[in-house]
């Protein structure tokens, strides 16, 4: 296995480098997992590789886990539950403070009007490369559906 991309976030700032590193993630509804005893939401992706892609050629997908800690709650919007076969993918992450810092709501954004939003007491993620990359089936498309 190649050295894989590792990001934390513990400032509302560091969420836009992980932001960017997420955007066009696509994952399962059946790998996203709230462990409330934990205080845990995790969810297992195939994260485009913008950081090694050209213009050219398709590019490449790495398998990651984005890890979110101190989680109060969690909702999801136009996200199909019952179907944990679907897929969805992430445009971006967004966060909302709370009236008192360093609480709030950390917003998944989905492509097709979805979104996750997952309470905080604090900005606490993680996300990490967890194996090799792969060619993937196509270059993201927004106007399309993810490959």
């Amino acid at each position: 296995m190649t050295t894989g991309l590792k990001l934390r976030a513990e400032e509302p700032a560091d969420l836009e480098v992980v932001s960017a590193a997420v955007q066009d993630a696509v994952f399962t509804v059946q790998d996203a997992q709230w462990r409330k005893a934990a205080r845990r939401f995790t969810i297992g992706l195939q994260r485009f590789r913008w950081e090694a892609s050209d213009a050219a050629g398709k590019g490449e997908r790495v398998p990651a886990v984005l890890a979110v800690e101190s989680v109060l709650s969690v909702k999801a919007r136009k996200v199909a539950l019952g179907r944990p076969q679907a897929v969805a993918s992430i445009l971006s992450l967004q966060f909302e403070p709370a009236a008192e810092p360093p609480g709030g709501v950390l917003v998944l954004v989905l492509a097709g009007g979805g979104e996750i939003a997952v309470e905080v007491e604090c900005v606490e993620l993680v996300l990490g490369d967890i194996g090799d990359a792969r060619e993937a089936l196509a270059r993201p498309d927004h106007d399309s559906a993810p490959d």
